[in-house]
């Protein structure tokens, strides 16, 4: 098991590494951005959850599929760039708090109208 300072540390690398990854190797519909927010990775370096923010948000699910069909390769050049072992598992998911907190803000800006 490692230490949460350790699995800090690792989230924030797999992260930068992943973005890199992304911007450089994966080639997205024009007008797409994509956002990594954050990174989980599991106690025992087994797994890291990689969340994805997407605008404009009706492209998540086409974005996902892309990055599910492109998993092998980006794990591939994650895993040669990492100088650590395990390396965890990568799997891409929706970031859904950011919708989560614009809602929020939408309605508390209903209640001051």
């Amino acid at each position: 098991m490692a230490s949460s300072r350790r699995i800090k540390k690792i989230n924030e690398l797999i992260k930068r590494e992943l973005s890199k990854i992304i911007l450089k190797e994966i080639g997205f519909p024009k007008n797409i951005l994509v956002t990594l927010t954050h990174t989980q990775t599991s106690k025992d370096l087994s797994e890291c959850k990689v969340f994805v923010s997407v605008f404009p948000e009706k492209e998540t699910e086409n974005v996902l599929k892309i990055l599910d069909k492109e998993i092998y390769t980006i794990q591939q050049i994650l895993n040669a760039r990492l100088f650590m072992k395990p390396i965890p598992k990568i799997r891409f998911l929706q970031d859904k708090e950011l919708k989560k907190a614009q809602e929020i803000d939408k309605l508390l800006n209903e209640i001051e109208d």
